[in-house]
């Protein structure tokens, strides 16, 4: 795990490397357009390299760096709803292509997703994404988003709940 004496030196290029694409997939699941991501991908990094030298090290760099992700994409969300923006272009799937029927299969799940992520609010949103999706431990979930583990725990069952009911609605009518 870097600390602040092991990340000081370390090379702000090669941080970027390793975490841009997460970075800009945690945003576009944070409800980020795929027209502003770029920028707020870039806004991330600027304060991660601003605020580098005093990463303490009391949790993972990609724990630290999430945590950053979120409160970008919730300070972005929430300018976008004074400006009563919705996103509406899809998040592009950064694996290999499969067939045709198989794409537009993995096409409609991620749009039926996107539509379920949309129905939390943003605390909701942030613990479901990075641990449903982005596959954090939950501690490490807490951290991120500086909050108790048992509030993350509570958000997470409430966002699972929420989820689960807009996919039912969208799917055969909420038929079981």
């Amino acid at each position: 795990m870097p600390t602040a004496q092991t990340t000081e030196g370390a090379d702000f290029a090669e941080i970027f490397r390793a975490h841009a694409p997460r970075v800009w997939r945690a945003l576009r699941r944070l409800g980020v357009r795929e027209a502003d991501v770029e920028d707020l991908c870039q806004e991330v990094f600027v304060v991660v390299h601003r605020k580098l030298p005093a990463f303490e090290g009391r949790s993972a760099l990609s724990t630290w760096i999430y945590g950053i992700c979120v409160r970008v994409a919730s300070d972005h969300r929430k300018r976008a709803h004074v400006r009563r923006e919705r996103p509406t272009d899809e998040i592009p799937d950064d694996r290999q292509s499969a067939p045709q029927l198989k794409e537009l299969e993995r096409e409609q799940m991620r749009r039926l997703l996107d539509r379920a992520l949309d129905t939390l609010d943003d605390d909701k949103r942030a613990v479901f994404v990075l641990y449903e999706i982005e596959q954090l431990e939950m501690p490490e979930v807490a951290d991120a988003l500086s909050c108790p583990l048992q509030t993350a725990y509570s958000r997470l069952y409430a966002a699972r709940k929420i989820v689960k009911r807009a996919v039912l609605a969208a799917t055969e009518g909420g038929a079981r």
